[in-house]
């Protein structure tokens, strides 16, 4: 069945959804990010658009692989509170161009390809400089020695020598280095008691996640452990060490 939107008249289920009343104030490569964070548990995302022109302001287009991935995320998502505002979803009137290449529709923009990739190169740099940012160094020393206990497997992931204790405070590990703390606050502020996310800026792909206590962090635990960031990173979450 189709969805009908705001003006009444029904956009047939295809594989991108159209979101609006978004935060105007988030800077635009932070909100592809988030917005990739938060869609992702749905299915295979193949792109997210958004633009900094006044007239899509507040705007963004997440294309999935498959229709039915569109669909759950539009029904499950819907009025989810995105940066203080609740989103407005609905299917997507127009195909995207990787829709349409794939069908021969296409018709190039190489302008517009080309700001936005000499931007996302700039941005990239950037984000990974202010990752840490906001953090306390009190809070980091105080579970900075978890960092240098993790060793190495042949995976590649950091995992713990020693199971701690079940605590207030999630160890997060195996994410994407280009991770921010307010892409995980999206993730995880979803869940009872969520107090505060501290990223490390020396250590990229680890982050600190607190709770008002043991029970709370241990749902938020259950409920992201494995979560994919994109398709090569799986959450890994521990009790932090004290």
């Amino acid at each position: 069945m189709a969805e009908v939107n705001s003006t009444g008249n029904e956009v047939p289920p295809n594989m991108t959804i159209y979101i609006n009343n978004l935060n105007e104030k988030i800077k635009l490569e932070e909100l592809k990010k988030s917005l990739n964070a938060v869609f992702s548990q749905f299915g295979k995302i193949l792109e997210v658009l958004a633009f900094k022109t006044l007239k899509h302001k507040g705007q963004a287009w997440v294309v999935f692989e498959e229709v039915s991935s569109a669909t759950n995320a539009l029904r499950q998502m819907q009025g989810f509170p995105f940066y203080d505002k609740p989103m407005r979803i609905q299917y997507a009137k127009t195909k995207s161009d990787i829709i349409a290449k794939s069908d021969g529709t296409f018709v190039p923009r190489e302008k517009r390809k080309r700001h936005e990739e000499k931007g996302r190169k700039k941005k990239e740099q950037h984000d990974a400089n202010q990752a840490g940012m906001g953090l306390n160094p009190a809070f980091a020393g105080a579970y900075g020695a978890t960092v240098h206990s993790q060793v190495p497997y042949s995976g590649g992931v950091m995992v713990p020598e020693a199971p701690a204790p079940p605590n207030s405070i999630l160890f997060v590990q195996n994410l994407p280095h280009e991770t921010t703390p307010m892409m995980l606050q999206m993730l995880f502020c979803q869940y009872p008691g969520f107090k505060e996310v501290r990223m490390v800026e020396a250590k990229p792909g680890i982050a600190f996640v607190e709770y008002g206590d043991e029970v709370q962090s241990t749902v938020a635990m259950q409920a992201l452990q494995g979560f994919k960031m994109n398709p090569q990173n799986s959450m890994l979450i521990t009790y932090a060490k004290k």
